[in-house]
This record gives C-alpha cells, structure tokens and sequence, in this order.
C-alpha cells in the first residue's frame, strides 16, 4: 500500500494519471490541461511516478529540449486498479446502480 500513500497522496495524482492515459504526454500540455496545477507540484507528481514505474519518461534531444511521460505496462495496471476502486465507489455512493 505504499505505492498508493506516496504516489497519490496529492490531490493532482489521480488526474495527471487520467491525462496521460488520455494522450496528454508532454509537461506543458499537462500543465494546460489541469487548470490551478503549478509546474512544481507537476514535476514532483511526474518525477514520483517515474520513480515507482507508473510512468516512463522520454528525453528527445532536440532544440528545444523536448520530454514526454507514458504509462508503463505496470502503470496500466495500476491504473486499471484506480478504475476499479473508483466503480466500487461509484455502487457504494449510488446502491440503486
């Protein structure tokens, strides 16, 4: 359960996840996509997860410097868990479903 304290213990986690999921691979895209999500609380959130295998950074040498973040095989599956506890929440909040 560790992975889970630490790597989602802010209230960004959960989206940056869903965002990469959906596409958005590049930093600046990510910080656009979340409105009120400061560069710094985004780099400390990517870095986490790239240090506990959900995600896979990228380096492109180009001019500019370009970067981008994807879901591991193991951050899929993680993610598939986050999907599953967010249904069992979603019966739990609305029994009639």
């Amino acid at each position: 359960m560790r992975i889970v304290e630490e790597a989602l213990g802010c209230k960004w986690s959960l989206e940056i996840l869903n965002q990469v999921r959906r596409g958005v691979h590049r930093p600046g895209a990510l910080a656009r996509s979340l409105d009120g999500l400061s560069t710094k609380v985004l780099n400390d959130r990517l870095g986490e997860f790239v240090r506990y295998g959900l995600l896979e950074k990228r380096s492109y040498p180009e001019i500019p410097p370009h970067v981008e973040y994807t879901l591991t095989d193991f951050g899929r599956r993680f993610v598939d868990v986050l999907d599953s506890i967010e249904q069992l929440q979603r019966e739990v909040s609305d029994p009639e479903k």
